[in-house]
């Protein structure tokens, strides 16, 4: 029986489980937070929180970086696998936190309704289908790769293909961040400092924006880049270890 494959399949069962468990345990925090600053239903224009409370949600979101990252440092038996590990915690704690919140709260109505998504250093905003599909295409990078290494083939991405990866992955960051950059750097703040006037006018503009334009072939072209530089990697002629690796 091959049971260091046995050991690596259990090692994706037990993080799904810790993930889904996250996954939830994040969802009920947020349906608190709603029930206080948006009892009449989380929908844009936000209510916008107090600066006390924002930096409590800083941490709350470093904090939730933290663990995902720490069980891809434990789970992984190299730094590749590491990497992979946590990016497979992460899209299965992502997709899981937004089945909890349609369990709750009847949220989403649908896959294309806006989302706040994250708060460093500035809001991200988009559709919870885009971030539901960079939750799926880790979680199926994740387990291609590790899946090969624990096969006993030599993994070694190139240089180009953590460019095309990471490269993708700026490009999706991108889609996220530009909405609320954009009404930043309208504001006039990032050129002539934070005078009252330019405070309330972006005060005033925050509490009132409705998006409504995702960037999707922007975000397709972020995608494809990634699944260039995982098939590239994949599809490489790579030689198997020959020798017994412990568990």
């Amino acid at each position: 029986m091959d049971t260091t494959y046995l050991s690596y399949r259990l090692r994706f069962i037990w993080l799904t489980v810790f993930a889904v468990a996250m996954g939830f345990l994040e969802a009920i925090v947020v349906v608190y937070l709603r029930m206080i600053y948006y009892p009449e239903g989380f929908v844009f224009p936000l209510a916008l929180i107090p600066p006390e409370v924002l930096s409590i949600e800083w941490v709350r979101e470093i904090a939730t970086l933290v663990m995902l990252a720490g069980i891809g440092i434990i789970t992984g038996r190299n730094n590749l696998q590491r990497l992979f590990y946590a990016l497979f915690a992460f899209g299965i704690w992502d997709i899981f936190y937004y089945v909890a919140l349609k369990l709750f709260l009847a949220w989403p109505a649908s896959i294309l309704t806006w989302d706040l998504l994250f708060l460093i250093p500035i809001p991200w905003l988009g559709p919870v289908l885009a971030p539901v599909i960079c939750s799926v295409t880790m979680i199926i990078m994740a387990l291609l790769i590790i899946g090969k290494q624990e096969r006993g083939f030599i993994v070694n991405p190139s240089t180009a293909d953590w460019i095309l990866i990471y490269g993708g992955a700026a490009i999706i960051l991108f889609t996220f961040l530009v909405d609320y950059s954009l009404i930043i750097i309208d504001s006039g703040i990032l050129t002539s400092g934070r005078t009252p006037d330019e405070s309330e006018r972006l005060m005033s503009t925050l509490s009132t924006y409705i998006p409504d334009n995702y960037m999707w072939l922007l975000f397709a072209a972020g995608e494809l880049f990634i699944i260039a530089g995982t098939v590239r990697i994949l599809l490489k002629p790579h030689k198997k270890e020959t020798h017994e690796k412990a568990d």
